[in-house]
């Protein structure tokens, strides 16, 4: 559908021969170095007031799950001494650090209210006032907004409901009974957690899918270091190696419980962009029995929840492990770009040649890690914006 040309404002800005980038994550700090870098004007707008705000949020036992290794922004390495999985802190060090080494010019506290199309170039009316340019790229990223499901009943539950953004420390839960939703990356990292010597009592997990799962390591060799090469697979073969790596690594984990995965981990990072979970302790505990599988939830009441198959159960605290959105329809819901969870219908240097100068990056998920895919990213939208304005 060819998009309509927004009608003229007023006070329309002069128009930047370049690029305004949304969001001062690391896809959009990438892009915004690979831009400059290719000859690129660059305005960097960050709604936070500080940089890596949604990393000082999380959970204080939060690490990456990617090799520290391929979890670095271009040119610029962890320091000596850093873990294999660095700690959030160091993530935060990491992108200040990037940004001050390139000099970055990012306004921040401007919150971006809507993206427009004005045939030759785009207005983006923020909390600042309006600005304009030939190029937007959207760099806000895909777990912008944690995302609960409207549960039944769920409103009358005596107990504690959160997001697993928002677990906080493993100590917390000391004594207390404990339902996490959902089997994906952010569930086992739950698990992982709790698992850890942490004294809780029961502890249950809601699976409506079970999970494309690896370790962290096998032996002494980080799982993640072979992600280059499982990326350059096809996805059928990439399916299959992970699928083996899985059975032989943890077993027929359907015997615990765990329902099977609807498709191959590689398949679903591009069909419903569900990230790779990561074990490090939690099969451990499912196998041993001290956490359960259970069917997913069905409604909440007063003192408990009702699971799909009639059991009731009557956890202390409930985690929702379930995903999160993007949360762009306000800023570009009318410009047909998003699908039905909101997430970009194209993404790097893919783009609709009846919304010339509109860029997604860092919008799904990768084999690679989300660090390593911001720098490619970055690179092939500035080398598409560079050869156009030759």
């Amino acid at each position: 559908m060819k998009a309509e040309i927004a009608p003229d404002w007023s006070d329309t800005p002069t128009i930047l021969d370049g690029a305004i980038v949304i969001g001062a994550g690391a896809a959009g700090l990438a892009a915004a170095q690979a831009l400059i870098r290719a000859g690129v004007t660059v305005q960097i707008l960050e709604r936070e007031a500080r940089l890596a705000e949604p990393w000082h949020r999380r959970h204080d036992n939060l690490h990456l799950n990617t090799h520290r290794d391929l979890s670095s922004l271009p040119g610029l390495s962890y320091p000596a001494g850093t873990p294999a999985f660095p700690h959030r802190s160091t993530v935060i060090g990491h992108l200040n650090d990037f940004a001050e080494t390139h000099r970055l010019p990012i306004a921040f506290g401007v919150a971006v209210e809507g993206v427009e199309f004005h045939g030759d170039h785009w207005l983006v009316r923020s909390s600042a006032g309006p600005r304009a340019a030939r190029h937007v790229v959207v760099a806000t990223g895909r777990d912008r907004q944690p995302f609960i499901p409207a549960w039944k009943g769920m409103r009358d539950f005596s107990g504690r409901i959160l997001h697993s953004a928002d677990f906080g420390r493993a100590s917390d839960y000391a004594g207390k009974k404990v339902l996490v939703v959902g089997a994906g990356n952010s569930g086992f990292d739950v698990l992982n957690h709790l698992a850890a010597g942490t004294e809780t009592g029961q502890i249950w997990l809601a699976a409506r899918n079970g999970p494309a799962l690896l370790p962290k390591r096998i032996g002494k060799i980080a799982v993640h270091r072979l992600s280059p090469f499982m990326a350059s697979l096809p996805t059928w073969m990439a399916d299959a190696a992970m699928a083996a790596t899985q059975r032989l690594v943890f077993g027929d984990l359907r015997k615990y419980g765990l329902p099977p995965a609807p498709s191959g981990g590689a398949s679903r990072l591009g069909s419903d962009y569900t990230a790779i979970a990561a074990d490090d302790g939690a099969v451990d505990a499912i196998k041993a029995g001290r956490i359960a599988v259970v069917p997913q939830i069905s409604a909440f009441r007063r003192d408990g929840v009702i699971l799909a198959n009639g059991r009731a159960i009557a956890p202390d605290v409930v985690i929702a492990a379930t995903g999160y959105r993007t949360g762009l329809e306000p800023m570009l819901g009318g410009l047909g770009v998003l699908d039905a969870k909101g997430v970009p219908l194209f993404n790097g240097a893919d783009s609709d040649p009846n919304l010339p100068g509109l860029w997604f990056t860092g919008m799904r998920p990768s084999i690679r890690g989300c660090f390593a895919n911001a720098g490619i990213l970055g690179a092939a939208i500035a080398g598409k914006i560079a050869g156009r304005k030759r």
